[in-house]
């Protein structure tokens, strides 16, 4: 297993986050506004806001790896839940048991503060996170996500027009 380290990101992991951020968008063929990263970094390093970060590092200090997650509340449950929206790691440090830490990490968290379940997606075709999470979990639910897009320039649904008259 490789030497790293995991915990909380702090104003010098900046440019590290970043760079793999960038990787992680790329990626999965997204692209967000500059002001977009910047909010997100903003967040990971508010203590009021909801979206909350861990950062592998290597020996060096560098970046290899993220997680960022979400804490909401649910109707199916009293105790709050934990929704990892994103998790990468860089590719040279891959295989390594980063990814797997950063899910038992969470894991941990999820224990201690007595949430009910942490939850996430990926990509179908991602055999190689799929398989550690198949390890971790059993397999997948049986839901299906959908997506509806608005265009905030017009106001308007950006995928389809809807018609609600």
């Amino acid at each position: 297993m490789a030497d790293f380290t995991i915990s909380a990101p702090v104003p010098s992991d900046e440019a590290g986050w970043r760079q793999n951020w960038a990787l992680y968008l790329t990626r999965y063929d997204v692209e967000v506004a500059p002001a977009t990263t910047d909010m997100v970094w903003r967040r990971l390093l508010d203590p009021l806001s909801p979206t909350k970060g861990l950062i592998a590092r290597d020996a060096n200090g560098r970046g290899i790896g993220f997680c960022h997650t979400i804490q909401h509340e649910i109707t199916w449950t009293i105790e709050p839940v934990l929704y990892l929206e994103d998790m990468f790691v860089a590719p040279e440090a891959r295989r390594q048991g980063v990814a797997r830490a950063l899910l038992l990490r969470l894991i941990q968290h999820v224990r201690e503060m007595g949430l009910s379940r942490l939850y996430w997606m990926t990509r179908i075709n991602n055999e190689p996170a799929r398989a550690l999470y198949d390890q971790l979990t059993g397999g997948p639910d049986a839901l299906v996500r959908y997506t509806l897009r608005l265009d905030r320039q017009r106001g308007t649904l950006a995928t389809a027009a809807i018609d609600v008259g």
